[in-house]
């Protein structure tokens, strides 16, 4: 069993590796799997030296202990994304709509952005009468990722007018920092209702982030994130959402 396990991950990590992702989503998976293929293939070996050791067995028995605990908390951390994904739109009509970049290096939306992008869409044509901030600064592209948004939904109807964009952020954090300034510079109260549109994964970390800088009565939304590599990209949040805890981001 832990054999085929260690070949499915394996396989996995390799096939998106191949396909051009690369983050610790995908490398952990492969290396979790390579080690559960080798002890597998060497499990004679290692149990015979562990029956000889005592504390190396004491060793042994402690380190799947964290390998279980560890596990378990990530299976709570998806059943959360999983929870907040499948909550649907909040029926607060918000003042604003603030959506986040994804950091995309190119000057037209990635796949991710562009769902975020059409989340927002749907959002704007339910409060006709909000605001729509998108935020996102200038990373290894010509045009920030802000006038990339902007010009994706004036394209596809939503009036000019109705956009504010934000264009110096590089992080999330930053994203909502200098969007709240643009939301005052508005005429957006403080209290008012704002609605975040981010990917599934990213929803809890946005929404601890937004609270912590100012944001008082915010909601998050979140696009899909295709099944082929949703797991995958959960799992590499687990870690940046302890990261953004150790940087006091929230």
């Amino acid at each position: 069993m832990a054999g085929i396990l260690g070949l499915l991950l394996a396989l996995d990590g390799l096939i998106l590796m191949a396909a051009g992702y690369l983050n610790l989503g995908v490398v952990l998976p492969l290396a979790i799997g390579v080690g559960l293929c080798v002890l597998c293939l060497r499990w004679t070996q290692i149990h015979g030296g562990l029956r000889r050791s005592p504390r190396r067995a004491t060793v042994w028995r402690w380190f799947w202990a964290g390998v279980s605990f560890w596990v378990a908390t990530v299976a709570v951390f998806w059943c959360v994304l999983g929870f907040r994904a499948s909550a649907g739109l909040p029926a607060t009509a918000p003042a604003a709509i603030v959506v986040l970049g994804s950091g995309s290096p190119g000057d037209t939306a990635s796949p991710t952005l562009a769902a975020r992008l059409d989340l927002a869409l749907l959002d704007a044509a339910r409060h006709p009468d909000a605001w729509v901030l998108v935020s996102g600064g200038i990373r290894f592209r010509t045009y920030s990722e802000g006038e990339v948004m902007a010009a994706y939904l004036r394209q596809r109807g939503l009036s000019a007018q109705r956009i504010l964009k934000e264009e110096l952020s590089t992080s999330t954090e930053e994203n909502l920092v200098f969007s709240r300034r643009q939301l005052v510079a508005a005429g957006v109260p403080l209290d008012a209702p704002i609605h975040v549109v981010t990917s599934d994964f990213h929803t809890l970390r946005a929404g601890l982030i937004a609270r912590r800088v100012g944001y008082t009565a915010v909601s998050t939304l979140g696009a899909q994130t295709p099944l082929y590599l949703r797991y995958n990209i959960w799992l590499r949040e687990y870690f940046a959402l302890i990261s953004s805890w150790a940087l006091q981001e929230y």
